[in-house]
C-alpha cells in the first residue's frame, strides 16, 4: 500500500494524509483519492475487492497540460498505455497504470474560445 501511495503523491504532486497505516487520502482541487489496505476492504464487503484486479476502471484527473505532466512522469511512469494523444472528442489524453495495473488517465480539455 505504501508504495502506491508513494506512486500517487509523485503522479499527483501533493501529500497524502493518513489516518492510519491502512488508509490513506490524496486530496486534489476536485477529489480525493482513497488508498486503503487489503485489511480494510473487507469492512465494506468482503470479497468485493481484489487488489490488482482491475481491468475497467479508468481513474481520470483533469490537468492543466497533459503534455508538460508525460515530461514530468517519464522515467518515473514504467507502464504508459499511450503517448498524449487528441481524442475524437477534443481531449487531450495521457493513458499509464499504476504500481496496481489500474489504468490513469490524466487529460487536458480542449481550449475554449
Amino acid at each position: 500500500m505504501a508504495r502506491l501511495v508513494e506512486f500517487y503523491e509523485r503522479a499527483l504532486e501533493t501529500p497524502a494524509t493518513w489516518a492510519t497505516d491502512d488508509f490513506a487520502e490524496l486530496k486534489t482541487a476536485g477529489a480525493t483519492l482513497a488508498i486503503a489496505s487489503t485489511r480494510t476492504v473487507p469492512l465494506f464487503a468482503p470479497g468485493a475487492a481484489r487488489p490488482a484486479d482491475n481491468h475497467s476502471v479508468i481513474t481520470e484527473f483533469r490537468v492543466d497540460d497533459v503534455d508538460r505532466v508525460h515530461q514530468k512522469l517519464t522515467g518515473f511512469v514504467t507502464d504508459f498505455v499511450n503517448e498524449p494523444t487528441t481524442m475524437p472528442w477534443g481531449n487531450r489524453s495521457l493513458l499509464f497504470r499504476d504500481p496496481d495495473g489500474n489504468l490513469v488517465n490524466f487529460f487536458t480539455p480542449p481550449a475554449t474560445s
